[in-house]
């Protein structure tokens, strides 16, 4: 009788109670459920450790784009420094062309009034010859 009712698609448990799918296809359909369980969960699992990553990752690719602006950002400043002290040099050594430029007027005119005073001293002496 047994094989009769498995002819039509009806199975009895191990708990005698009817059922429409066979036993070993039940098991191994159980089976299968929890295997797809784990699966789930290791995908889970593996989800999270790559969330994680990318996460690791987007911060690192901040910091290095923050430390590459830095160094940027110095090396335009160590350029703008080393633009600024050229320009103060060549000021600087402009003021010195012009500062030599007045020493020598200055020279020229001092010899000037030395000679103007002998010239000046020697008619006060004439004059006072004369007297």
């Amino acid at each position: 009788m047994s094989e009769s009712i498995e002819k039509i698609g009806l199975y009895f448990d191990d708990l005698n109670k009817i059922r429409v799918l066979d036993p070993e296809a039940s098991q191994k359909t159980n089976a299968l459920k929890e295997e797809c369980k784990e699966y789930v969960s290791k995908i889970s699992e593996f989800q999270t450790v790559v969330d994680g990553f990318l996460q690791i990752s987007d911060n690192l690719a901040s910091e290095v784009e923050k430390s590459k602006l830095k160094a940027i950002g110095s090396r335009n400043l160590l350029k703008s420094i080393t633009k600024q002290r050229e320009a103060q040099q060549q000021q600087l050594q402009a003021l010195i062309i012009e500062k030599k430029l007045q020493l020598e007027r200055l020279k020229v005119q001092h010899e000037s009034l030395k000679k103007e005073e002998v010239e000046q001293n020697e008619l006060i002496e004439q004059f006072l010859m004369q007297k």
